[in-house]
């Protein structure tokens, strides 16, 4: 394993600041420097660049994306065990590292980065990489203020990430609002060796460019149509829909979609169409009653 810095390697942080991962904060710690190397790298040319980094714990991502350029890493930590380890990280890079301490999910981020663009590279924590990815998605206005994210998840999410309808079982609203506002790839997976504690799983990184002018429609109509659809998946829009609508058979035409269509089968661009359609119908109703 490679040396990245001068810094302590991080066997021997964990053990001196007794950082055990707990399974209650979904943490699994990435000890392979060349493996955070790899990551650091996929987030593209780092120099001078703003980036924020999710539940770094004891920072072996962190020093990764400082030893690659990055002009500031915003690291935000629950778990204060890891502070003092990110405090040693942050004197060997001194003015370019700001650790944050809470919770990632209630953060407001916009104070720390004042007005700048940003990038997010994280080994998200299993149990809210979803939630953190399904926000920085559905933020207003668009594009966002971050510039592209390369994410860890489990082998399963990253692959309901990026699914394209063909592969049914994977595709679903996720898939929809990602590859709506996105381009998404899978870059390469990581094994279960190398975390510690080892996951039951493979992970996989992830990486989502924002498309600068996404198929326009009211993204909560979107959710509102893929919501019933999805819910329901296995039935045929017709079907489905009607938790939209009574009668929806008039947007799935105006949708240019058969109503005998499953969810799974419905390209990002049908569902758009169908939201616009709702949007239309809604439109056309509100006009009437006034």
């Amino acid at each position: 394993m490679s040396q990245i810095d001068d810094l302590p390697p991080l066997r021997e942080v964990v053990e001196r600041h007794g950082l055990m991962a707990r399974k209650a904060l979904g943490q699994n710690f990435l000890f392979d420097l060349n493996l955070t190397g790899r990551i650091a790298r996929a987030a593209g040319p780092l120099d001078g660049e703003t980036v924020v980094e999710i539940g770094p714990g004891p920072g072996g991502l962190t020093r990764a994306l400082l030893a690659n350029g990055a002009g500031r890493v915003i690291a935000i930590e629950r778990d204060r065990r890891c502070l003092p380890a990110l405090a040693e990280i942050a004197a060997h890079y001194p003015g370019r590292l700001e650790v944050v301490d809470g919770d990632a999910l209630a953060t407001d981020l916009a104070p720390y980065l004042q007005g700048r663009p940003a990038r997010i590279v994280a080994n998200l924590p299993y149990n809210i990489g979803t939630p953190l990815l399904v926000g920085w998605l559905s933020q207003e206005p668009w594009p966002s203020w971050w510039t592209s994210l390369t994410l860890m998840f489990q082998r399963e999410v990253a692959e309901r990430i990026v699914a394209a309808p063909e592969e049914r079982a994977d595709y679903g609203r996720l898939a929809v609002l990602a590859n709506w506002r996105c381009r998404t790839k899978i870059l390469f997976d990581v094994p279960r060796g190398a975390f510690v504690p080892p996951p039951k799983i493979t992970s996989s990184v992830v990486q989502l460019l924002p498309r600068e002018a996404p198929e326009p429609c009211d993204r909560r109509l979107l959710e509102r149509v893929t919501l019933a659809a999805f819910g329901q998946r296995r039935k045929m829009l017709r079907q489905s829909l009607k938790a939209v609508l009574p009668d929806p058979a008039p947007i799935i035409a105006a949708a240019g979609l058969a109503e005998t269509a499953r969810a799974e089968e419905v390209p990002v661009s049908g569902f758009v169409r169908l939201a616009n359609a709702l949007a239309a119908e809604l439109q056309a109703g509100s006009s009437a009653r006034s």
